[in-house]
């Protein structure tokens, strides 16, 4: 049986990744120090250490579990918190995936799957829906740190072999959602109207994002991992040939999610607007031909039917 090691596998994202491994019949580790993550999300058939991905005992952990595969989700993914105090970002973003690839060459591991960000490494393209080769120009610290992941993983790819990919999400949705990272305004927005509250948009809502359902993004996981060494076969000539966009190649504006979940939750008021805030991107959705071609991977369901599923879940689980 193959073990792989979900990094940030008691959070949002990551517990969803969790079941796709176990549905496919792999062993699960799962690290999470539950900054964020949750004891609920997690799995029970999966093995759990509390655990900081910074913490020298990550070492130890590597040389009892031997995984096979690394998927790293664990992150700081507040752009928010990143513009603040962009050294956490880069203490959790950078230093804490280094120590994962430092044990990775160590003991022998040689496949890691790394989850970067569509939502923020292109910055503010100037056409759009940017291509993996798109230039990078990150806005936000967390964007930067996500960047640099990529050329380090190149690096452990050209130096060691390390076999990997760079999943490039667009802004995931759905159950277990928290109301951080970015698609935070879908779990915020439905929380508010189930309750009779009017929700805030920031800015004039018409900020454009590619939304996409969890269950897309587990898919995309499962492709990339069956192919993850196939493709590390072939000849390498920079980062952008093991990233993969997964979105939707649609995009979505702040005031359209609005408007959708008022419809599915029966929520009458009207949105109240405040300024918009630092760091955050205005426009950008993700061209995903290259996952579609490469990794036979593309979303199935349209936003409105995963809204709706969303919306089920908070209510039966608020």
């Amino acid at each position: 049986m193959r073990k792989v090691l979900v990094t940030g596998g008691a959070g949002f994202i990551g517990s969803h990744v969790v079941d796709g491994y176990l549905r496919r019949g792999w062993e699960v580790v799962v690290v999470d120090n539950l900054s964020t993550g949750k004891k609920d999300n997690l799995n029970r058939k999966a093995t759990f250490y509390k655990m900081d991905i910074t913490h020298p005992d990550i070492d130890r952990l590597f040389l009892e579990e031997k995984f096979d595969l690394v998927n790293h989700h664990a992150a700081q993914i507040d752009v928010r918190i990143s513009v603040r105090d962009p050294l956490l970002d880069a203490q959790i973003n950078v230093l804490g995936t280094l120590n994962l690839l430092t044990n990775c060459q160590k003991h022998k591991v040689d496949s890691f799957i790394f989850i970067s960000s569509g939502g923020v490494v292109y910055g503010e393209p100037d056409s759009l829906p940017p291509k993996e080769e798109f230039t990078k120009n990150p806005l936000s610290p967390y964007g930067v740190s996500k960047h640099t992941i990529e050329h380090y993983l190149y690096y452990y790819q050209q130096t060691f072999g390390l076999r990997y990919l760079a999943l490039r999400y667009g802004n995931v949705y759905g159950p277990r959602q928290d109301p951080h990272g970015e698609a935070g305004v879908i779990t915020i927005f439905t929380g508010k109207m189930l309750q009779g509250k009017t929700p805030f948009i920031y800015g004039d809502g018409e900020q454009l994002r590619d939304y996409i359902y969890v269950e897309d993004v587990v898919a995309g996981n499962m492709a990339g991992t069956e192919r993850i060494q196939e493709l590390n076969k072939r000849q390498i000539s920079s980062p952008d040939d093991l990233a993969y966009n997964v979105g939707t190649q649609k995009a979505s504006s702040v005031n359209l999610i609005y408007q959708i979940l008022a419809q599915i939750t029966k929520f009458e008021k009207p949105a109240r607007y405040a300024p918009e805030r630092e760091g955050e991107i205005r426009r950008t959705y993700l061209n995903i031909e290259k996952a579609k071609k490469e990794l036979g991977w593309k979303p199935e369901l349209d936003l409105r039917e995963g809204l709706m599923r969303t919306v089920d879940w908070f209510r039966e689980n608020s």
